[in-house]
Parts: C-alpha cells; structure tokens; sequence
C-alpha cells in the first residue's frame, strides 16, 4: 500500500469515528429531552420544591343550644432540616428566646444530619411569623457579606396545625375527654365519636428555596377535609349547675367520686353529666386516672332504688298494689342468710308503699318472694340492667347481672333489695326515666344531630323504645315514690317547694375488688318531676363518702338544687300537691279519716 493509500484510510476511520461520537451525542440528547426527560424534569422539581402534610381540623362539638364545648384553633408546628440549617449556634441564639427556650436546649435539635426534627409544637401563628421575620433579618445583612450564602440559615419549615380548646374547661371535661399528641380523640366524646370529628388530611407543595419555604410559593395539592362538628343534648348552663353540686357533695363528703344525670325520660336525651373530681382539659398534666367517666365506667350496687324495679315486677304480674299490706320484721333467714333493714325497729304491718317509703330490705325480700328468680331475672333485663345503654359514652360497661342458673340460695333476697347485681350510673337512671316515661324504656342518648360544613344541621335518628310496664302500673308507682320524699319517708331533703317530686334512695355497700369484701357505701337518689306528668329525672350518686353514707341525707340536696334549677330554667309551672294518695300501714288504711284513692292512668 502506497503512502498515499494509507492517508486515504486513515481519514476514512477518523471520519468513522466522528460519525459514532455524533451518533452517540445524539442519542444521549433524544434519550434527555424525549426519553428521560420527565424523570429528570420530576428530580429538579424535587430538589426545587418540597410538599408536606396540610393537617385537617377536627369538627366542634356543640351543646343544645350551639354552645362550643370544644374546638380547634389554628397553631403552627416548626420543623427543622438540620442538613441545611448551615449555623446551628447563630440560630439557636436567634430562635431559642422567641420560642421561650435557651439556647442549649434548642441546640442539639439543631445539630447534625437529620432531615426533619420537630422543635416547636402548637404555636401561635404570630410567633412563627415573629421567628420567620428574625431568621430572615439575620440572613438579609450575612447576604451582604463575601461569605454570607455560607452562614445563611435556612431549614426551618412551618407545618399547619390546630390546637383543641375546650372553653367550658373542667365543667364539661369528663363528658367531653380529650385529644392526643397525634390528634385523635383519648377520652370521653372526643373518643367515642371520633369518627364523625376527625377530618381528612390533604397535602401542599411549596417552592424550596435553600432549605425555607419561598413566601407565596405554597400550592394545595390534595385539599383537606375539617371533621363533621356534632351538636350535644347537653345544655352548658345545666351541665354548670350539676357539676357545681356534685363537685361539692364529694368534696364535703370526701368521697371517692360522684355523679349526676339530667335526662329527658320522654326522649332519652341527656342534658347533663357531671363527675367529679373533674379536671382541666386545657392542661398538659392530665393522668389516666382523671379521664375515666365513672357514670358510664364505675359499676356498684345500686342498693334500695334497686327496689323499684322489685315492686314495679310485682305490681306488673298483679301480685300486689299499692295499698297491699305485710308483715314486716326487722330481720329474717332465708337459706343461710340472715336479712334486715337499716334500722331495728319492731314487726310492722306496712302496705307496698309504705316498705317503698322507709326502703325496707325484708319487705322487698316478700316481694321478690312472690315473683320469683325467672321473673325478677327476666324484668331486670327489661329494664336494661346487663346490657349496654348505647350512649355514645366511651368505655361504658353492661354491669354485672349473673344468670339465674348460678343464682345461689341468697340470690334472690339479695337481689329484691338491690344487691348482688350491678349498674352504672346511666343504667339506673334509665331505670327511672322508663317509670317517668309510663313504662317505656328510651335508651339513652347523648347525640341530639351533626352539622356539615355548609353549617346545614341534621338531627340524629330518634332512641330506640321498648315497652317495659304498663301506664297504669308506671302511673300508680310514681305516686308510690312520693312517699319516699315525704316527712315519713327516707329522702325529705329531695322535696322541692311548689312541686310534686318522687324518688327513691340508695345506700348501697361498696364491692372492693382488692379485698374480695365489701367496704365503705354507695349514696345515692333518683327521681323525677313534677311526679304526676314527669319532664325530667335527676339522678346522683355518691361513691365511698366518709362519715355520714346515707343516701337521702348526701345525695338527696344534690338533686333538690339541680332539678330546681332545671325546673325554673325550662319553666315548667309548679304543681299542686296530690288529693290522691296510697297509705303507708295497715292502721292508715282502716282509718275512716283518710281517702284512699287509686291513681288512673292519664291517657
């Protein structure tokens, strides 16, 4: 090969190799603007732009009257890229007293490679502005100097938050509970209709600009959704009057704790429930202990006002009436138990009401005598004791009511007088509600509707009824409990002037689980006015007072000043005392003197 030649196919391979470098070129460039382009399009965005949570505020809970028991308030959260803070000693100095901190206690959280580290939670709007502003005056002047992008401090970040505000405070707290850290409901309504407040969170982007968000740069891209707000039956100035009285009650008695129930028999609605001690759910030191609801949580013997139900099965089957008379000594055997009244006293001839009034134990043992295990059994379940209420309160226990299968030989006298079973509090005061209510059992309800985010409210299904007495027999017992708060009977400081009022007491003693034994009593007193056409029932409940324990001295003031109140606030006109009325013993029901009259069922 000549040297000619050998140029020629030189020049033909550099030729061949510029064309491959041109080719490959070519391809790389249609594999970044056609092929890949949106990847890396997508990677610029990233390191551009950055998106975070935007957090949704829970719905506000309501009372009746569209009272806010419980809201959300806008706060901020600040988090902190520590990869990007560039000065952590400068910014600590900076930001640590607009946040209330020192500087060494802001510091490590501002050191080191971690991405994201939360350093203030729930603060006000204003103070995240006020901690913006001075960064961004510190990084304005350092930008004037040769090195100031190097000591510019960046990675602080802003996330919405909201805090919950409970503006009824303690009067509302163990009905209303509490949310957690996390947002969720802990305790009481906030718990068990956390469904219905929770909304839905969505997400934001915002343009990153060397680690701090650019002003007016955020963009919604997923929007949230607040929680559904939810309307109470509670009325806050009722609320107010119970807890007061109770908070007293259990202060004055040193009790363990206490509780009171507003209900509309009629409805079922609850318009107050009270517990104490109560605490503030604005505070951040709140224990475990505190957020129990002893009114739908704490089980306990009712005791005596367990009797109505006693002599409500009885009146129901026509085994007795009311001006039915007994024998009724102090104490009596039946099996191998031993059974007496409170009180020692001498055998006495008294009629249903009349053992009704001074709540005797031997009394109600003959009644339940005449009914039976299978049917004071079956009655206590249709008054709803052993089953839940389904009253929107959390943690609300179904009592203990044992089948009649393991009912021993005292079993059933204890049972006739209000012992060897359990209710909570809410149980036996639906008790009563369905006596006030002619013998119709309304379940309970704390939920009166919802309100959507338009504001448009819509009210809950109407409580489930069932059909426990007859009018007749529900009619003729409330007039029955008038006695009990009369000057012969066991609660005269329930009486409220101008007003027929019925009830009954219970001194029940207390099951202590840490012993096996019973120690320490349940005070207690239910009732309803006015006791001829029922509007409301209050019931109170004492638990472990020290010293005096008896229910209608404790328990009995409690309800005469909150179904006072409730009387006067939902102006319901006083009464006239009954021209109709049942005796208490045989000698008052021979006498010539007196009229003995048979309440007829109002239609």
């Amino acid at each position: 090969m000549n040297q000619q030649q050998l140029v020629q196919d030189r020049i033909r391979k550099v030729v061949a190799i510029v064309i491959v470098i041109f080719l490959l070129f070519g391809l790389r460039l249609i594999d970044i603007q056609a092929i890949r382009a949106k990847g890396f399009v997508d990677r610029a965005d990233n390191e551009l732009s950055k998106s975070a949570t935007l957090l949704a505020p829970r719905g506000t809970i309501f009372d009746i009257n569209g009272v806010e028991l419980a809201r959300s308030i806008s706060a901020i959260n600040i988090a902190v890229d520590q990869t990007v803070v560039n000065d952590p000693i400068t910014a600590a100095k900076i930001v640590a007293p607009i946040l209330g901190m020192t500087t060494s206690q802001l510091l490590p959280d501002l050191t080191g490679e971690r991405r994201y580290v939360l350093i203030a939670k729930d603060i006000t709007p204003a103070k995240w502005r006020e901690v913006n502003l001075a960064i961004e005056s510190y990084n304005t002047e350092v930008l004037k100097s040769k090195d100031g992008i190097s000591k510019r401090i960046g990675g602080f970040v802003p996330e919405r938050s909201y805090i919950r505000d409970y503006p009824s405070g303690a009067i509302t707290s163990s009905l209303i509970g509490i949310i957690n850290d996390q947002g969720t409901g802990a305790a009481g309504i906030e718990s068990s209709l956390n469904g219905l407040l929770s909304g839905v969170n969505g997400k934001y982007i915002y343009a990153n600009g060397r680690g701090n968000i650019i002003p007016g740069s955020e963009q919604v891209s997923v929007e949230a959704k607040s929680g559904t707000s939810i309307r109470l039956t509670i009325d806050r100035d009722v609320q107010w009057v119970a807890q007061n009285a109770i908070s007293q009650a259990v202060a004055s008695s040193r009790a363990k704790s206490g509780t009171v129930i507003v209900m509309d028999p009629k409805t079922g609605a609850i318009l107050a429930q009270a517990s104490a001690p109560t605490f503030d759910p604005n505070s951040n030191s709140i224990t475990q202990e505190k957020l129990k609801n002893p009114a739908v949580q704490e089980v306990y013997e009712p005791g005596s006002t367990g009797k109505v139900i006693t002599v409500a099965a009885a009146m129901q089957e026509g085994l007795v009436s009311p001006d039915t008379v007994f024998t009724i000594p102090y104490s009596m055997k039946v099996s191998d138990g031993v059974f007496s009244d409170h009180e020692k006293h001498p055998t006495q001839r008294l009629t249903t009401t009349g053992l009704l009034a001074v709540s005797s134990n031997t009394g109600s043992i003959q009644i339940g005598q005449k009914l039976g295990k299978d049917n004071l059994y079956d009655y206590l379940r249709k008054f709803g004791i052993g089953e839940s209420t389904d009253s929107k309160l959390p943690g609300e226990s179904v009592g203990i009511l044992h089948p009649v299968k393991d009912w021993s030989g005292t079993s059933l006298p204890t049972i006739s007088f209000g012992q060897g079973y359990s209710v909570t509090a809410i149980q036996a005061t639906s008790v009563f509600a369905t006596i006030a209510n002619d013998g119709v059992r309304v379940k309970p309800s704390i939920l009166a509707g919802v309100v959507d985010e338009s504001g448009k409210y819509t009210p809950a299904k109407p409580n489930e009824s069932i059909k426990v007495l007859s009018a007749e027999t529900a009619i003729n017992l409330r007039a029955m409990m008038e006695s009990v708060v009369s000057k012969d009977g066991t609660a005269p400081t329930a009486a409220i002037p101008g007003y027929r009022v019925a009830g009954k007491t219970g001194t029940a003693m207390r099951y202590n689980t840490s012993c096996s034994c019973y120690s320490g009593y349940t005070a207690s007193f239910i009732g309803f006015a006015p006791a001829d056409q029922p509007k409301y029932v209050v019931s109170v409940t004492i638990q472990d007072p020290q010293g005096l324990h008896w229910g209608g001295a404790l328990a009995g003031p409690v309800f005469k000043k909150v179904m006072s109140f409730v009387l006067q606030n939902e102006r319901i006109k006083p009464t006239p005392t009954a021209d109709t009325f049942f005796s208490l013993t045989e000698a008052a029901l021979k006498s010539p003197k007196q009229s003995i009259k048979k309440s007829e069922p109002k239609l």
